[in-house]
């Protein structure tokens, strides 16, 4: 991947759709667009064409945004086409623009280009990542933050003032026999233990926060016939789940991903808790068991008739241990006439179902800290390396040892911070980080 080419890409969802955006970035970025259109592309700002596609007798109407380098995502001149979400001729325009001198794009090699210009660090270039892949309204909030430099900007304060630490340490070294003092050992420690109350915070940080990768589970269980399905298809949008005035109607699990109040939960609808009569009902029973221990909420449907007249609470089936308590939800309220405490719904009326949306949301706000983009495995380990050698530095002042022993444990723990943002880097990390983004980002 040659920086100096210029490359193109789609930048938008793939499909039908009413616009499609085809991103290009190098050099020679005006001169294609030009090329394969009516109009002259230099100046900043948007250009209304018409673009000339081999095979096709009428011209395609486009936008050009143009951003001449260097300010610029990528910090080279940069051209977006910006046309109808056609894809026969959507592919048609990128390959002309690639015949036209361009090269089609790898994985992330917008966003490294940002970063190799210096437009973003790496945990920036990390957080576009984070801000695409994104599964609810927190960690969405969180990945803008640190595109936006939450996390950068203390580092760099940090790394600043270590960098002028080690200046006034090893000016002290060439100065020794002098006995010239550039820093005192209090004002060094005082230094040293705000770096270390930083990085400390960093990490507990990090520790506690993370992006998932798979959304909110919820699995609705039950005696057969007590309205699981219906409370799906109800709470899904969609009758996916078959009701049934038969009991037992649900034989295997179905899963359906909604989105509450921003977040991502996905629903499972399981077999009805019963004694399995059969080959088929005791495989029920066996996945709808093993959906059920592995959901991070457990909704146990009662018909509100039943529970009015037994009170009975959660009977949980022998052999299936839950990590939290089941949720007790009672259907079919429509059918009693007695207000009950519990949470109430009916999918016949849509009773209860608004509370219990929102109660399904915060259940999954709750499980889900907010999180860290997706450089959490790689700024935990410098985090924690720049750590010790601060430490180590503190010690060293602190039981006055060689003053060169400090400058080494400050050069390591300032590496360390400068690997993280991106100051230090070797190919083999860029490759790590770029080649998970998708084409066109």
């Amino acid at each position: 991947m040659h920086p100096e080419d210029t490359i193109v890409a789609l930048a938008s969802a793939p499909g039908s759709g009413m616009r499609a955006v085809i991103r290009l970035s190098g050099s020679q970025s005006f001169r294609i667009v030009t090329g394969i259109s009516d109009a002259v592309i230099s100046e900043r700002g948007i250009v209304s064409v018409e673009l000339k596609l081999p095979g096709v007798h009428s011209s395609l109407p486009a936008d050009v945004y143009v951003m001449p380098g260097p300010r610029s995502y990528t910090g080279q001149d940069c051209a977006e086409i910006h046309t109808i979400s056609s894809p026969p001729l959507v592919d048609l325009l990128i390959a002309t623009l690639m015949n036209a001198g361009a090269r089609a794009a790898q994985p992330g090699e917008f966003t490294m280009r940002a970063f190799l210009a210096g437009k973003k660090d790496l945990t920036q270039a990390e957080a576009v990542l984070a801000v695409i892949h994104a599964g609810s309204e927190d960690e969405l909030k969180t990945a803008l933050t640190q595109l936006a430099g939450g996390m950068t900007q203390p580092l760099q304060a940090l790394r600043e003032d270590l960098l002028n630490l080690l200046a006034d340490v090893e000016a002290g070294l060439d100065f020794t026999d002098e006995h010239i003092e550039f820093v005192d050992q209090k004002e060094i420690l005082l230094r040293l233990g705000k770096g270390m109350a930083h990085l400390t915070n960093l990490k507990k940080q990090l520790e506690t926060r993370s992006v998932s990768d798979r959304p909110f589970r919820v699995a609705f269980v039950g005696e057969p016939n007590a309205g699981k399905s219906s409370l799906f298809n109800a709470l899904a949008g969609s009758a996916d789940a078959i009701v049934s005035p038969v009991a037992g109607t649900t034989r295997d699990y179905l899963t359906r991903t909604v989105t509450l109040k921003g977040l991502n939960i996905e629903l499972i609808d399981t077999a009805g808790w019963q004694e399995a009569g059969n080959v088929i009902e005791e495989q029920a029973q066996k996945l709808g068991k093993e959906q059920t221990r592995h959901a991070d909420l457990v909704i146990w449907c009662v018909e509100a008739a039943t529970w009015v007249q037994s009170r009975e609470q959660v009977n949980i089936p022998a052999g299936l241990t839950l990590s939290h308590p089941p949720t007790l939800v009672l259907t079919k309220v429509d059918l009693i006439e007695e207000t009950v405490d519990h949470l109430a719904t009916s999918a016949k009326t849509a009773q209860g179902l608004e509370k219990l949306r929102s109660h399904l949301a915060e259940q999954a706000r709750e499980a889900r800290p907010p999180a860290l983009a997706s450089s959490l495995s790689r700024c935990k380990h410098h985090v924690e390396k720049s750590l010790g050698h601060m430490r180590a530095a503190h010690h060293i002042v602190l039981f006055e040892e060689p003053a060169e022993l400090l400058a080494l444990e400050l050069r390591l723990a300032l590496d360390q911070i400068g690997e993280m943002v991106g100051a230090i880097y070797t190919d083999d990390l860029l490759d790590r980080i770029f080649s998970r983004f998708c084409i066109g980002k």
